[in-house]
């Protein structure tokens, strides 16, 4: 019975820290895109995601990652075979990447506070999506265990990835070309008036 509770649990742990780390760097990248802003939007908006940021890292983030985990341990601790098993191996090497992850997007939230980040929007939103790639390794590990097929899984996370950068650097040319778009539409704006 113990297995069970442990496992609901450490299953509602990561599901709020992965929430918590999509979120914060989404609003890392809100927080650097706000220097575009004239003033004085840009400290009110600033400002604002620098209290989310601090609010989404100390009472959603943390907490989650804590209990995702405690519970592992008390896993652990009902079956303490499982240590010896391989995939296990590898999916701790992966939680140990997202913890290492956890605490420089603490590093990054700092330099935005002080505006010493040098990270743009776009590099950001590369960085945003390493919590999905292992979190699909993480799952991936867990379900399949030692039967994990590991050529198509690996073909799999890696066409994941060339995916990824393909959507961020079609995405950035979008809003490049929207913003484009928007100043020709201002600069014939003054001209239609006169």
């Amino acid at each position: 019975m113990a297995y069970s509770w442990f496992k609901a649990f450490h299953i509602v742990g990561f599901v709020v820290w992965f929430a918590g780390l999509f979120y914060l760097v989404r609003l890392f990248i809100y927080h650097v895109e706000a220097n575009e802003e004239p003033e004085p939007a840009r400290t009110i908006l600033k400002n604002q995601y620098q209290i989310m940021e601090k609010r989404l890292y100390h009472i959603i983030t943390n907490p989650g990652m804590f209990l995702t985990i405690a519970m592992a341990i008390g896993l652990v601790s009902t079956e303490p075979e499982v240590l010896k098993e391989g995939w296990l191996h590898i999916k701790l090497l992966f939680v140990a990447i997202l913890i290492g992850y956890h605490h420089y997007c603490a590093r990054l939230m700092k330099k935005l506070a002080v505006d010493e980040c040098s990270w743009n929007s776009q590099q950001l939103r590369a960085l945003n999506e390493a919590p999905t790639v292992m979190l699909v390794a993480i799952v991936l590990l867990a379900v399949f265990k030692n039967n994990l097929p590991t050529d198509i899984t690996a073909w799999g996370i890696f066409g994941m990835i060339i995916l990824m950068a393909v959507t961020i650097q079609l995405y950035a040319k979008k809003r490049r070309q929207d913003k484009e778009k928007l100043m020709a539409q201002i600069g014939q704006i003054p001209q239609e008036q006169s």
